[in-house]
């Protein structure tokens, strides 16, 4: 998505300061989002039809979003605060943008691996459904067995062969501070470098653009997150069905560590004027019905084990070993990867 804030009022009439947002209204939620999948619209009118809490809404990057929060300060009309990857999480954490949420509700349905530490105050952000990083090949000239792992990635059989989105982007960075807490930064950085030497390409583009360049011969493989992978999947379009005929996927590391998973997630903005109703909202994304939206609407998996999802092609990707690291560990060492990626000429 182009870094262009964008500004979306889920109400006509709610008047707007010039922050954005009215602070007196007391039955709104102001919620700065990453998200920008317009499956999310029904999602957000449900919750107003539930609770009457009218949801104003500011979209953009993450990066945007967290500028303008560190930019607005104290007066931040902002109540929830959504982002897109672990990276971003930790990163509006450590800048103390959420607040500790202490939630039954929350604990008790969203796994601790998939959410903040919690000190003892509550965790100051939740994670609400996840996509997992698979290896997508070309079945014309790679054999999966050759690009089983993430790790077989550097392999000089696969020379040549390469191609990922900008090494600095926040998906290859969580995906990266994984592998740091698996094979630790000496063997990571090792691994980096023989990616570098693999690449038939320079790093550009998003995951969308990597699968393209593997269905037209310019890679042999790739990453992408599942949910780019799915839409394309599931595209009545002539030109994206024939795309997809030509290539396969991997879910890496399934007889190791398990594939990589990264979450959309959020918490509450540490001066929300309208902390309930934050709260509130959150504890709504948890719920079954929230948790299908993401689902449905945008081929990402629910966090909370007992939700029902009904996305018959997300299910045709089968069953999968996934890794058990805890996200927020992931989004720490996003550091330490981008060290090694500067060291090693990554782009």
């Amino acid at each position: 998505m182009k870094p262009v804030l964008r500004m979306k009022i889920a109400a006509a009439a709610v008047a707007i300061a010039a922050t954005g947002f009215s602070h007196a209204q007391e039955n709104v939620l102001n919620l700065y989002s990453a998200r920008h999948y317009q499956t999310d619209e029904q999602l957000y009118a449900n919750f107003t039809k539930q609770t009457g809490i009218k949801i104003n809404r500011i979209e953009a990057d993450d990066n945007a979003l967290l500028e303008r929060l560190k930019n607005e300060g104290k007066n931040s009309p902002a109540d929830v605060i959504l982002m897109v990857d672990a990276a971003r999480l930790w990163r509006a954490q450590i800048d103390g943008l959420f607040q500790p949420v202490k939630s039954k509700v929350l604990d008790s349905r969203v796994p601790a691996n998939l959410r903040g530490k919690d000190d003892g105050k509550g965790s100051e952000w939740y994670g609400f459904s996840t996509r997992g990083r698979i290896i997508v090949y070309n079945k014309a000239n790679v054999k999966p067995e050759d690009v089983a792992t993430y790790e077989s990635l550097a392999d000089p059989k696969n020379k040549g062969k390469v191609c990922t989105r900008s090494g600095s982007h926040p998906y290859m960075l969580s995906m990266i501070g994984s592998m740091i807490e698996r094979n630790g930064e000496a063997a990571t950085e090792k691994w980096a470098q023989g990616v570098v030497s693999n690449f038939a390409r320079p790093p550009r583009g998003g995951d969308t653009d990597q699968i393209k360049g593997v269905a037209s011969g310019e890679c042999g493989v790739a990453v992408a997150n599942t949910y780019y992978y799915v839409r394309l999947l599931r595209s009545t379009k002539p030109e994206d069905k024939d795309m997809m005929s030509k290539i396969s996927f991997v879910w890496p590391n399934q007889k190791t560590s398990g594939t990589h998973l990264n979450i959309s997630g959020g918490g509450v903005a540490k001066n929300a004027p309208h902390r309930e109703a934050a709260v509130k909202f959150l504890e709504y994304l948890a719920s079954d019905e929230a948790q299908a939206y993401f689902a449905n609407g945008n081929n990402e998996w629910p966090v909370v084990p007992t939700a029902v999802a009904k996305n018959p092609t997300l299910e045709e990707m089968g069953k999968f070993k996934a890794e058990n690291i805890s996200i927020a560990t992931i989004g720490k060492n996003q550091i330490a990867a981008q060290r090694i990626l500067d060291r090693v000429g990554y782009k």
